[in-house]
């Protein structure tokens, strides 16, 4: 059985930063493309960041480039969402994502991956 767990989501002021975990199991992260999605207080769910398989370097909305960085790590079957210089716009419900295969077009389309977590909270202050 698929089960992506989503910790780190927390409140943090504006300026600060907080790094998002996401722990797999019944999968192997590295065979998967796995992205971060995020869904705004009464607001639809929207992409955030993207990393496929081995080799490839993660993509990201233009809204956090710069600011965010996703990671995986292969031995911890865990990816990661680093983010920095957090504003009050980025707060959110953060999910993490997956499926075994994704073209790079329709990285941005959440009915492109099959697996979900339960989400983490992230508030950021003014």
């Amino acid at each position: 059985q698929v089960q992506l767990v989503e910790s780190g989501g927390g409140v943090v002021q504006a300026g600060g930063a907080l790094r998002l975990s996401c722990t797999a199991s019944g999968l192997t992260f590295s065979q998967y493309t796995t992205a971060w999605f995020r869904q705004a207080p009464g607001k639809g769910r929207t992409w955030v960041a993207t990393i496929r398989t081995r080799g490839h370097t993660p993509y990201y909305a233009e809204s956090v480039k710069g600011r965010f960085t996703m990671s995986r790590d292969n031995g911890e079957n865990t990816v990661y969402l680093q983010m920095n210089s957090l504003e009050p716009e980025d707060t959110a419900v953060y999910y993490c994502a997956t499926n075994p295969w994704v073209i790079l077009s329709a990285i941005q389309r959440e009915d492109q991956y099959q697996y979900w977590g339960q989400g983490t909270q992230v508030t950021v202050s003014s």
